[in-house]
């Protein structure tokens, strides 16, 4: 496992918890060693190294190729690439998974690099490519997270709830085709991954210090990154600051400003109507891709998929101060565990908009309390996450020659099956909702009254 931060010690209990596994070969690499005790009380290795470029096969080989069985790697790291891991393992026949598509140090932070290299969809793309030219082998799991990851799951239950709710007639997909038909059958005009994360901490933040549930720095680094979208057949105007892709699947465009200083509105059930940040994340550009129509060369339908993520209060006002001072980022960056929040939940899930029934949203309204009766060492947030790499894990040792896969690819019975028992309440709701819902109020707006669901709407000009 690489990485011991707070997705790293949520997952360890998890692993200890599910699979049978020689424990005298379990390494925990982590580059700080301050919760090094967690890992050797247990009777496991720690490694206090961070893995370069130079170093990660010297390092990781012996580990993966001495003694039986075959290794397999959980990266839940920052500042290591995730292509480059991925490629190895694969080379030595060891099984992959990680959360996100994570680059070497310097590739978030550049001043050198066009807003065009610095997307999600450049990192995706180089995955792809890597897939397209080796295809098949060992498994490796790409970006199993809660998002992206378990979202993707949510997403083809939730279109299968809505497709039979508004009496579609279809027999369930088994390919990324039918899955796509499909959406477009049922009329879904787009997707928000919509979150509220309602948590609170027993404490005032003090200034100058970055809070959040979660890491601060994979915050941080796709918080400056573009604001990034997958783009809609139905989209009939884009932003004067709106770039597209000149290479690769073309399902999405970006932003030429930071996604965490990019305001949207969006619906989640306990909160209502909501701003989100448009933080830019994996899954906005694969369910994009997924359910795209087409025959390779023109695109009939796709839907518009993109983040809209309101934070902890903590990370809120932590946000206000950074883009405040210029983008100046905080001295004290700080994860809230369980301990130190007294109540709240992280309500997480699809609102898939634009049919018959307006909008559906389906997802996991999981509550700190129960976490911390779930599993330990993990707040709401942290769970989520952890769950989803747990279910990742168990369909990769299913599935041990699948080659690079997706979450979006991946069988979502199975994986829901698996990580359900950790996600609290599960639901979905119907809203008549819409982003014109109040406008226009007192002020002239430049909106569009036909159709609701353009994002011309949803975002906050």
């Amino acid at each position: 496992m690489i990485g011991l931060g707070s997705i790293g010690k949520g997952t360890l209990p998890l692993i200890e918890r599910h699979f049978k596994f020689d424990k005298s070969r379990f390494t925990v690499i982590d580059p700080v060693d301050s919760d090094a005790k967690l890992v050797t009380d247990r009777g496991y290795r720690f490694e206090k190294v961070a893995l370069t470029p130079e170093n990660y096969k010297d390092i990781l080989t012996p580990l993966l190729t001495e003694g039986e069985g075959q290794g397999f790697v959980v990266n839940l790291s920052v500042d290591t690439s995730s292509l480059d891991l991925m490629k190895f393992c694969r080379k030595l026949g060891v099984l992959y998974i990680d959360t996100v598509v994570e680059p070497w140090p310097g590739f978030y932070f550049d001043d050198t690099a066009t807003a065009a290299d610095r997307t999600n969809y450049a990192l995706r793309e180089a995955v792809r490519r890597e897939k397209k030219k080796h295809p098949g082998g060992t498994t490796a799991v790409s970006c199993c997270g809660a998002n992206p990851g378990m979202v993707s799951w949510f997403v083809k239950k939730a279109l299968v709830d809505i497709a039979t709710d508004t009496g579609v007639k279809f027999k369930e997909p088994s390919s990324q085709k039918g899955w796509a038909k499909l959406m477009k059958k049922v009329g879904v005009k787009g997707i928000h991954i919509a979150e509220r994360d309602t948590q609170r901490a027993k404490e005032p933040k003090p200034f100058g210090e970055f809070w959040n549930t979660w890491s601060v720095e994979g915050f941080l680094s796709e918080g400056f990154q573009p604001a990034e979208l997958g783009w809609g057949t139905h989209e009939t105007w884009k932003p004067a600051n709106a770039k597209k892709h000149k290479k690769g699947c073309k399902a999405a465009i970006y932003l030429e400003q930071p996604g965490a200083n990019t305001r949207v509105r969006t619906w989640c059930p306990t909160p209502g109507a909501q701003y989100g940040f448009l933080v830019t994340h994996n899954e906005a550009i694969s369910i994009a891709d997924y359910f795209s129509v087409g025959d390779g060369k023109k695109v009939n339908y796709r839907p518009t998929c993109h983040y809209a993520y309101h934070p902890a209060n903590v990370a809120v006002l932590s946000l206000h101060e950074l883009f405040g001072s210029a983008g100046k980022v905080q001295e004290t960056l700080h994860v809230l565990d369980e301990s130190e929040l007294q109540d709240g939940i992280d309500e997480l899930g699809v609102l898939l908009y634009g049919h018959k029934k307006n909008a559906y949203w389906y997802g996991s309204q999981l509550s700190v309390e129960e976490a911390r009766d779930l599993a330990p060492y993990q707040n709401a947030t942290g769970l989520q996450v952890t769950s989803a790499v747990l279910a990742g894990m168990v369909w990769a040792l299913e599935n041990p020659e699948a080659g690079i896969v997706e979450t979006d690819e991946m069988d979502y019975k199975r994986c829901l099956e698996i990580q359900l028992p950790y996600l609290g309440p599960v639901k979905g709701y119907y809203t008549d909702w819409t982003p014109l819902e109040g406008r226009p109020g007192f002020y002239k707006e430049d909106i569009d009254t036909k159709d609701p669901w353009q994002f011309r709407n949803i975002l906050v000009r």
